[in-house]
C-alpha cells in the first residue's frame, strides 16, 4: 500500500514539473514574439518619421475656426491659450503609399503618440496587424470603422494597444499621473487628416472596466448627447472644469490598461481648419 501511494505522488510530481516547464516555454515563446513584433513595430515608426512630411499651421495665411462656446468662458481659463496653439498638418501622399487605409495623424503631448492612424471595414484586423498590414500582435492605431474618416460624426474614437514598451497608445497611461497633469499644455492635442486639421481639448480621463458605454456615437438628440458627456464628466479621475455642450464634437482614445481595464481620454473640438 505504502508504494503504490509513493508511486503515485512520484507521477503527480512528475506531471507538476512537465506542466511547470511547459508553462515556462510556452511564457518564453510568448515573450520571444511580443519582442519581435515591438521591434518590428519600431523599425515601422522609425521609416514612418523619416517620410512623414509634417508641419505647423501657418495660421496667419489659414482660414481658421475658432469652435463656438456654448457659454462665456473667463479671460483666465487657460483654453485661451490653447486655442492659441498651433495646429499641425502633414502631407499623406507617401504614407498612403505604404498604406492607403491612412486616415489622418495624431499627436498627443505628454504622451509618445505622435503616430498616423488607419481605418478599415471593421475593429479587428488592425488589433492583429501593422501599419504596412504585416501580422503584428502589437497592431496599429486606427478609427473606429463605424466613423466617417472625415470626422464629421458628433463623437469620433481612436484606438490601439497599451503596449508596455511604450509604443501605440502604451503612454496613454501617463494621463492618469500627476506629472501628465501638473502641465496643463497636455490637455491639448492635435489630428491632422486629408479633410482638416484640428485642436481637441481634454475634458475627462480615466481607467475602467472594460465597458462599452463610452463608445456611443450616434444620438438622438442632444437631450441623449448631453447625458452621454455628463456621464464622461462625471467619470473622469481628474476635475478639468471644461464644459462640454451639445453643439460639441467629441473624440475618445481608448486602450487596454490591463486584460480587464481600459484607459479612456475624451476631448472636444475647439478649433480647426479646413485644407483645401
Amino acid at each position: 500500500m505504502k508504494k503504490k501511494i509513493n508511486k503515485l505522488i512520484d507521477i503527480f510530481i512528475v506531471i507538476v514539473i512537465i506542466f511547470c516547464v511547459f508553462n515556462i516555454i510556452n511564457s518564453a515563446v510568448h515573450i520571444f514574439e511580443w519582442k519581435k513584433d515591438g521591434d518590428e513595430i519600431n523599425k515601422q515608426i522609425d521609416n514612418i518619421i523619416e517620410i512623414a512630411k509634417i508641419k505647423e499651421v501657418d495660421e496667419e495665411k489659414k482660414e481658421v475656426e475658432i469652435i463656438k462656446q456654448e457659454e462665456e468662458i473667463p479671460e483666465y481659463d487657460p483654453y485661451w491659450a490653447y486655442v492659441g496653439m498651433n495646429m499641425i498638418e502633414v502631407d499623406f501622399f507617401d504614407l498612403k503609399e505604404v498604406n492607403k487605409d491612412t486616415v489622418g495623424w495624431i499627436q498627443v503631448n505628454g504622451t509618445n503618440i505622435n503616430y498616423p492612424f488607419v481605418q478599415t471595414k471593421d475593429n479587428k484586423y488592425y488589433l492583429t496587424h501593422a501599419f504596412d498590414k504585416s501580422n503584428n500582435s502589437a497592431g496599429w492605431v486606427f478609427l473606429d470603422y463605424r466613423n466617417k474618416s472625415d470626422f464629421t460624426d458628433k463623437h469620433n474614437i481612436i484606438y490601439a494597444h497599451g503596449r508596455y514598451d511604450k509604443t501605440m497608445f502604451g503612454t496613454l497611461r501617463n494621463a492618469l499621473t500627476n506629472g501628465w497633469l501638473k502641465n496643463k499644455n497636455n490637455f491639448v492635442f492635435k489630428i491632422s487628416t486629408p479633410y482638416e486639421n484640428s485642436l481637441w481639448q481634454v475634458f475627462s480621463i480615466y481607467h475602467i472596466p472594460t465597458t462599452s458605454d463610452y463608445l456611443q456615437i450616434k444620438f438622438k438628440d442632444d437631450e441623449e448627447f448631453n447625458k452621454f458627456t455628463k456621464m464622461l464628466i462625471d467619470r473622469s479621475a481628474h476635475k478639468f472644469d471644461t464644459k462640454v455642450g451639445s453643439n460639441d464634437k467629441l473624440l475618445t482614445l481608448s486602450t487596454c490598461y490591463n486584460e480587464t481595464e481600459r484607459v479612456v481620454l475624451h476631448a472636444k473640438l475647439i478649433k480647426r481648419e479646413i485644407r483645401k
